[in-house]
């Protein structure tokens, strides 16, 4: 005899979790407080608000923060597109939204910024602060820093994601400021956002935004966000002719009443925005290099030691006369000619070995004063003012000076930016290579160099650091380029 079930034991499971997605959720996130701000994007000025200030959950909002540092690491150097960046245990165990990566697995860093750009995927958000960084809590720093630097004063980040955590609040006017800046301080990544899906290495993901993308007139971006404590939140932007809004709401109670306000956010922002205005871009703040182990793009050196002796290597000292000193400077200056000729072949600029020499001879002590008089002398060269040395050495057995003048400052390296088949091309890529990156190349000597197999480009006149930071800076340019040491 078959025994009938009653109609809770067979579908309360069911019962439950229908109230729970119609009644239950939606109170939650009800619940959450209500904050909106409308601007003009052009000019930065507040067209409506209404709890701007008040501190709430972000929810995934916080990551325009997470790619705004990114673009800036990629634009700085500090890290290319197409760095393997691998993914950590920690990385990999947060919750969804997520990509799906694997603890162990190695995957191109512009994929981890299009899935938390499109997807908000938790686990690449997190990963790409593990690679700037080293941990969450590192670069929770690092994002502080650079909101205070954009000017988002009531703002603390403690994640990469923005899932919920004691203390990781912002308010809608910060994002509003964040999502402007990420407009146009970057705005070669910023078609990111207005994607329908896009592939992220290990598969396909479909935006987040995609239903107000389609559904609104203009729309072209930002971020959406979902936690129960943040309820919906979105930061969108449209552009219509020569106007464009940026539209923030926190607290919305599902995904189509959010898009429904922000929608008529963006309504009422056209109609109260003029037609004209003159384009008053946010000032880009400087960049805030990594406060991580070790020397990291941005940092400057504190100390410059003195290179040690060799092992076995003694000091020389000798006893020089100084009207001895005297002579020899005055002939070095005598022929300056050949100096200077023999100097411009290297970029070397005359007046500053002429120079040089004339403040040499002018320190020099008086023969009438010093005649007879003798003074130790150490191998070890002064650096002038000029970036020039001198160093006189003298051989005991003749009492010879020898003088010998280094223009380098310390500054013999230089990056190669190719090689060439005419002089013409060599020359063409150092002037447009000059131009794309002028902030580490400006004072630096161009030169082509003929060789058999064509003409070298290349920059020179810097020191090893500034080298190095030229051809990261370079490269995450899609610019060839390697450094060149002393000959």
């Amino acid at each position: 005899m078959k025994v009938r079930r009653n109609w809770p034991a067979r579908y309360g499971l069911f019962a439950f979790a229908a109230l729970w997605m119609i009644v239950i959720l939606p109170l939650s996130a009800a619940a959450a407080p209500y904050a909106a701000v409308v601007i003009d994007a052009r000019s930065g000025e507040v067209l409506h608000s209404r709890n701007a200030d008040t501190r709430l959950h972000p929810a995934s909002l916080t990551k325009m923060m997470t790619l705004y540092i990114a673009f800036q690491a990629v634009e700085q150097g500090e890290i290319s597109l197409d760095t393997r960046v691998k993914i950590s245990r920690f990385a990999a165990s947060e919750p969804p939204s997520k990509l799906g990566l694997k603890s162990g697995q190695r995957i191109a860093f512009r994929y981890l910024i299009r899935a938390a750009a499109i997807k908000s995927a938790n686990d690449a958000a997190t990963a790409i602060g593990e690679a700037l960084e080293g941990s969450e809590a590192a670069f929770a720093r690092r994002m502080n820093r650079t909101a205070k630097a954009l000017g988002m004063t009531s703002t603390t980040f403690k994640n990469a994601h923005g899932l919920t955590e004691n203390g990781h609040m912002s308010t809608a006017r910060d994002m509003t400021i964040l999502g402007r800046h990420v407009l146009y301080d970057y705005p070669e990544y910023y078609n990111l956002f207005s994607r329908r899906s896009t592939d992220a290495g290990v598969r396909n993901v479909a935006n987040t935004n995609r239903r107000l993308l389609s559904a609104y007139r203009g729309a072209d971006g930002i971020k959406t966000g979902y936690t129960r404590a943040a309820g919906f939140n979105l930061v969108a932007s449209a552009e219509r002719g020569q106007e464009r809004i940026i539209a923030t709401v926190f607290g919305g109670t599902s995904t189509t009443a959010r898009n429904a306000r922000v929608a008529e956010l963006l309504d009422m922002g056209f109609k109260r925005a003029p037609t004209r205005v003159a384009l008053r871009r946010p000032s880009k703040p400087s960049y805030i290099a990594s406060s991580g182990k070790g020397q990291r793009v941005g940092e400057m050196l504190t100390a410059s030691l003195r290179p040690q002796l060799r092992p076995g290597a003694e000091t020389v000292v000798a006893e020089v006369n100084a009207a001895d000193i005297v002579a020899a400077v005055a002939e070095a200056q005598a022929t300056d000619v050949s100096v200077v000729a023999q100097a411009s072949t290297s970029g070397v600029l005359a007046t500053d070995i002429t120079s040089a020499l004339i403040a040499a001879q002018e320190s020099a002590p008086d023969p009438a004063i010093t005649a007879g008089a003798v003074a130790p002398v150490s191998i070890r060269p002064a650096l002038r003012p000029t970036g020039l040395v001198n160093a006189a050495v003298a051989v005991p057995e003749q009492n010879e000076v020898v003088t010998r003048l280094s223009t380098s400052g310390g500054h013999q390296w230089g990056v190669n930016v190719g090689q060439f088949g005419s002089r013409y091309l060599a020359e063409r890529a150092l002037l447009t290579t000059a131009l794309t990156e002028m902030e580490t190349l400006d004072g630096t000597l161009r030169k082509v160099v003929k060789r058999n197999t064509g003409f070298d480009a290349n920059f020179l006149g810097m020191s090893r650091d500034a080298a190095n930071l030229a051809c990261r800076r370079l490269e995450a340019r899609n610019i060839n380029c390697e450094t060149v040491g002393p000959s």
